[in-house]
């Protein structure tokens, strides 16, 4: 970014009375840069951005101090919703997929279903164990190295390393104390 950029933002984020259209030029790409980070595509990257900044207009108290770190967490939250969206829409194209085609080599029900508990098990214990942990988790998951989870969720870069490491402890803790130790040599029927 150079000085005149910077003296943006900075203009941009000190005044009460923000507007849209200035906001929007200093920030977009990085908002954009953040959600293509997390959804690894940068086309809907690109109108999510959109997305973040006009619910920032619509937010009064998203234009007092923190504004930037609100349109970051905001972007990430949108990301994340995507991924689900996807992830949903993953789901449901695959079972029209194995429907169509008949069962020529297909997973086994009880597979399909293992499958299915997995990831419901996954997203209950994200849901326990805190928004801002399963953020972390979620961004490292798909790719984000340290610097990109700092700047995506606000954090010094070289807390990261720690948070993440408590963050997947308490992954671990909590999978543990609801569903029991996972032997990594067993498959998911429980045979060796």
């Amino acid at each position: 970014m150079d000085a005149r950029n910077e003296a943006v933002v900075d203009a941009s984020f000190g005044e009460t009375g923000l507007d849209l259209e200035t906001v929007f030029q200093a920030q977009y790409e990085r908002i954009a840069r953040v959600i293509a980070g997390v959804i690894k595509d940068p086309a809907r990257a690109e109108e999510l951005a959109v997305d973040v900044f006009l619910k920032w207009e619509r937010t009064p108290g998203a234009r007092a101090e923190g504004a930037e770190g609100w349109l970051y967490r905001t972007a990430v939250r949108v990301a994340l919703n995507e991924l689900r969206r996807q992830a949903v829409r993953g789901r449901y194209e695959r079972l029209l997929e194995f429907l169509s085609r008949g069962n020529s080599g297909d997973p086994a029900p009880d597979e399909v279903y293992a499958a299915r508990e997995e990831r419901r098990r996954v997203r209950a214990v994200l849901r326990a164990i805190g928004q801002r942990r399963a953020e972390l988790l979620v961004l490292r998951s798909n790719g984000l190295n340290y610097e990109e989870l700092a700047a995506a969720l606000n954090l010094n870069a070289a807390s990261v390393g720690t948070m993440l490491s408590r963050a997947l402890a308490a992954f671990r803790k909590e999978f543990i104390a609801r569903y029991g130790e996972v032997t990594y040599g067993e498959d998911r029927h429980g045979s060796k």
